[in-house]
């Protein structure tokens, strides 16, 4: 197979690795720009030609010269962005059929990588592009989002439309605790059900990549966000979720923030990932009781012109505890 540059044309489908078995690596690449929590995604990718449709992430097949899985996935984000990735984990395994054009088994290993800045993507249709523009329901920072009355007529209709009573309570069921009751206006959304959020509105027919792979010439509601190839969007929710999740018991974030920063840009940071307001005296008391960064001695001038303390990630927290992570001072923390 030929080697690409960054500049040219997408990877072909993945090569057949067994007679009725393809593998795939794609890698969810993640960074906070300006309270803004954003995924490297390219414009047109692997979906154009799996059969796909919509944005990507970069992604490649496993190739005979790439001795581990991991070197594969780097070298193709390398190739398809001029990124250099440092830590990287494996998200999770995914098997659907029909991702390829001959409808034939395809394993896509999703990897999570996270970077400190969102520098320029190499391949010019490569680009950082806030996750929310993907998932505009899970942000919270403004209170509760317009789309989502956009999309509970959708629904209730499909919960409505179950072939017994009991089908249909179980849908309703379904719907209220992945989007908390009375779509979450009395407080009971839960930010980490990102990828239960989203294969309920797929089974609900509200994604464009369910209308696709079910034939439908319907459209999808405008507000249900932007469609990604494959099943790519399913990716990076679970790559929110798993983030949302993780920060609250490992110190993650740190692997996005500079090497000082103010505590108003770590919760402005940790606000961007998680979708909710944090309040801004509890959120310091927390950082502070859990000794999780210590004070460089210098300042910033921060917006307003009032001089700020810099702090830094205190790497010995690792060694003191097990699970030290930002942890969110829940419903009566936010504001």
């Amino acid at each position: 197979m030929s080697v690409p540059s960054p500049t040219s044309t997408p990877p072909e489908a993945p090569a057949r690795q067994q007679d009725d078995l393809t593998i795939g690596l794609s890698a969810v690449i993640v960074a906070v720009t300006e309270d803004d929590p954003k995924v490297l995604a390219i414009r047109r990718g692997v979906g154009e030609m799996m059969g796909g449709a919509g944005e990507s992430l970069p992604s490649g097949p496993l190739e005979r010269g790439h001795r581990t899985l991991e070197v594969g996935l780097r070298s193709w984000v390398e190739r398809q962005t001029l990124q250099v990735l440092g830590h990287v984990e494996q998200l999770y395994t995914f098997g659907d059929r029909d991702r390829g054009e001959d409808a034939r088994r395809s394993l896509s290993l999703a990897y999570l990588a996270l970077v400190r800045e969102a520098r320029p993507a190499g391949d010019t249709d490569a680009a950082w592009q806030s996750w929310y523009r993907y998932f505009p329901w899970e942000d919270w920072r403004d209170g509760r989002p317009n789309v989502l009355d956009a999309l509970e007529p959708g629904l209730r209709a499909w919960a409505a439309g179950a072939a017994d009573s009991r089908s249909g309570e179980m849908r309703a069921e379904r719907v209220t605790l992945c989007f908390g009751k009375d779509g979450g206006k009395d407080g009971s959304w839960n930010e980490e059900r990102v990828l239960e959020r989203y294969e309920l509105l797929y089974e609900a027919g509200l994604v464009a990549e369910a209308l696709r792979e079910r034939g439908s010439a319907r459209t999808a509601p405008t507000p249900s966000g932007v469609e990604m190839a494959v099943d790519h969007r399913r990716m990076l929710a679970l790559a929110i979720a798993r983030l949302r999740g993780k920060i609250k018991y490992r110190p993650v974030v740190f692997e996005l923030m500079p090497p000082s920063f103010t505590l108003l840009q770590l919760q402005r940071t940790v606000e961007a990932l998680s979708g909710v307001r944090l309040h801004k005296q509890n959120f310091r008391r927390l950082v502070e009781q859990q000794r999780l960064v210590e004070e460089t001695g210098e300042t910033a001038t921060e917006t307003g012109g009032r001089p700020a303390r810099l702090v830094r990630f205190r790497r010995e927290v690792l060694l003191e505890r097990p699970a030290p992570g930002v942890r969110l001072p829940g419903g009566s923390g936010r504001r």
